[in-house]
């Protein structure tokens, strides 16, 4: 006889298999998993095969080799004795066909398992091996294992392929007969078929677990489900508690094994169900754990930038979020606390250095734009001053960008910025340097020139002159290169004129100087002869009444000859002066009377 898996065992192995995959594969939440039973094997033999089909979507990548390993150590890990053909498939969801195929021997899965139960009557159970019987001999027999195949697929949800049709070769007549034999074959085979169900379906009735036997499967799970608390106090790591969910699992298993005709079924299915809860439950810690585990570690070292800091972030986020939804009264909740603490302790000191990492790079920034605003303007400062204003902002950028430490994302982006501005800081401070030393050589020039000017007005010519000299070397001094080259060279056109009109007022003065000295020799004596003024275009002489006195007295004496040559004497000179200064001499007597004038020879 051939046996047929019950659809809640398909359906069950196909709920292990699935959570296998979610529990050990990182795309395993999009994977989709379904069981189904073939009668017949491909070389044509009878036999059961199982049918396993495992479908993803087209835009999540796997790895087939890992997905069938995954199937095959759950497989193995099911215990019992009869050896199953199974054939496992691989899919892309919404396309008709698999796109590879495994095959392996199963030789831990118990036998019954895979067996028809809950006949009604004998009646009832013959009736329906006959129905079977017919509907198989009515089958073509050019349906193969391929079309069983195509129709599971058909159940996972999306269209049948379509099936390869077949031109048969026989005649209408050669049909009819065929047909004809084969109805005569299924009423033999209808026979022997009842038979064999009536005895083999009450003993396989009374064989199942927790029937008429001692249910070891409800014993086990309900001592596991008493110890349960215990074990999860006692577990210290993700590791073990894994363990405990691999144990709800191979309990679950055993007990969806007693039927649904044993006393103790309500019983089994309402502990099932509840271990099936504590493993999803316990599931969710595992990856919970297993993402803050991640998360610790990556936090051993620096993060490399923000970006990585908030991928951390959210990774333990989605750590806490479901310890977090444990309530108090779960057996989970004191095991999930202290991991739920360290990485709530983590996640605040993540959020701590977010802050700085934040605050740090608004810095650059400011260092960026400064900088930018800097060499904008640099190119057309005309001043020091501009270019004292511009050094400072490069030297602003420079200073933030050193005060970020070694520890921060930052610091690599603000070493190579630094590589960038120092050398453009010690550029335009060597511009204002030289430009400053311009400025102050220019403003000493002018500085000296107005000395010139009051020396000039105090009528200190030689001093003048000597100022405007100094003046004009100064500005010689100004470097071409600098903003006041150009306006050095006006002073140096405009002093020059300066000093050739001081140098002529100097020499006006010395030879006023040379005239004033000869008067004075003239007028002295002992007795002075005169005194005298000299202005821009005439000298001025006055006797003394001293002199008029010593002439008349030497006149009354009779040297009247003597003082007519000395009145001579005293005239010619008087005219030498006064031709050599091209000056006019008007002389007057002690009272004011003009008694001679001479105009300069214009020779």
């Amino acid at each position: 006889m051939k046996v047929v898996a019950p659809q809640e065992d398909l359906q069950f192995l196909a709920q292990i298999l699935q959570q296998q995959l979610q529990a050990e594969i990182p795309s395993g939440d999009f994977l989709r998993v379904k069981c189904a039973h073939s009668s017949e094997n491909p070389s044509g033999l009878q036999g059961d095969r199982l049918l396993i089909l495992v479908q993803h979507p087209e835009s999540v990548a796997v790895d087939p080799d890992t997905i069938f390993a995954v199937v095959e150590e759950a497989l193995s890990s099911l215990g019992s004795y009869q050896k199953q053909q199974v054939e496992i498939f691989l899919r892309v969801a919404g396309v008709k066909l698999p796109y590879v195929k495994s095959s392996l021997t199963w030789s831990n899965f118990e036998a019954q398992q895979y067996q028809q139960v809950k006949p009604q009557s004998t009646v009832v159970a013959q009736a329906e091996v006959v129905e079977i019987v017919q509907e198989k001999q009515q089958e073509t027999e050019s349906y193969s294992s391929q079309n069983q195949q195509q129709s599971f697929f058909s159940d996972s949800g999306v269209e049948q392929p379509q099936q390869k049709q077949w031109e048969s070769i026989e005649t209408k007549s050669d049909r009819t007969h065929a047909q004809q034999k084969r109805q005569i074959q299924t009423v033999g085979i209808g026979i022997c078929v009842v038979a064999v169900v009536l005895l083999g379906g009450g003993i396989y009735f009374l064989t199942r677990p927790c029937v008429i036997s001692e249910c070891k499967e409800l014993e086990m799970a309900q001592n596991f489900q008493n110890s349960f608390a215990h074990l999860l106090r006692t577990a210290n790591s993700g590791q073990q508690l894994a363990s405990i969910q691999q144990q709800l699992l191979t309990a679950s298993v055993k007990l969806q094994k007693i039927p649904a005709w044993s006393p103790r079924f309500q019983q089994a299915q309402m502990l099932a169900t509840k271990f099936s809860q504590q493993s999803e439950a316990i599931q969710r810690v595992v990856k919970s754990f297993s993402a803050g585990t991640l998360a610790m570690q990556k936090s051993q070292t620096l993060g490399q930038s923000i970006e990585e800091l908030k991928a951390r972030q959210l990774k333990l986020r989605q750590a806490i979020a479901p310890l977090e939804a444990i309530k108090p009264d779960s057996e989970l909740y004191h095991f999930v606390q202290p991991k739920l603490t360290l990485y709530r302790t983590k996640l605040q000191a993540l959020n701590q250095q977010l802050l700085v990492e934040e605050k740090w790079l608004r810095q650059i920034q400011v260092a960026k734009d400064t900088a930018d605003g800097a060499s904008k303007r640099q190119a057309a400062a005309k001043s020091v001053a501009e270019l004292q204003k511009i050094q400072h902002d490069w030297q602003m950028a420079v200073n933030i960008l050193i005060s970020i430490p070694q520890s921060s994302c930052a610091y690599p982006r603000a070493q190579k910025l630094l590589a960038e501005y120092k050398p453009k800081l010690a550029a335009v401070r060597a511009r204002a340097a030289k430009q400053l030393l311009a400025a102050k050589t220019y403003q000493q020039a002018v500085n000296v020139a107005q000395q010139a000017l009051q020396s000039e007005k105090q009528n200190r010519f030689s001093a003048a002159v000597s100022y405007w000299k100094q003046a004009i070397r100064i500005a010689k001094q100004v470097d071409k290169d600098s903003l006041y080259y150009t306006q050095a060279q006006s002073l140096i056109s405009s002093y020059s004129n300066f000093l050739v009109q001081a140098q002529e007022k100097l020499q006006a003065a010395n030879f006023l100087q040379q005239i004033r000295s000869e008067m004075e020799k003239i007028c002295f004596g002992s007795v002075r002869v005169c005194d005298f003024s000299i202005t821009d275009r005439e000298i001025l002489v006055r006797m003394t009444p001293e002199y008029e006195q010593v002439l008349n007295l030497s006149w009354n004496q009779g040297e009247q000859n003597d003082v007519t040559n000395h009145l001579q004497s005293l005239q010619q000179a008087l005219e030498a002066v006064s031709d050599r200064a091209k000056l006019a001499v008007i002389v007057f007597d002690a009272q004011g009377n003009q008694i001679h004038a001479h105009l300069p020879n214009s020779s």
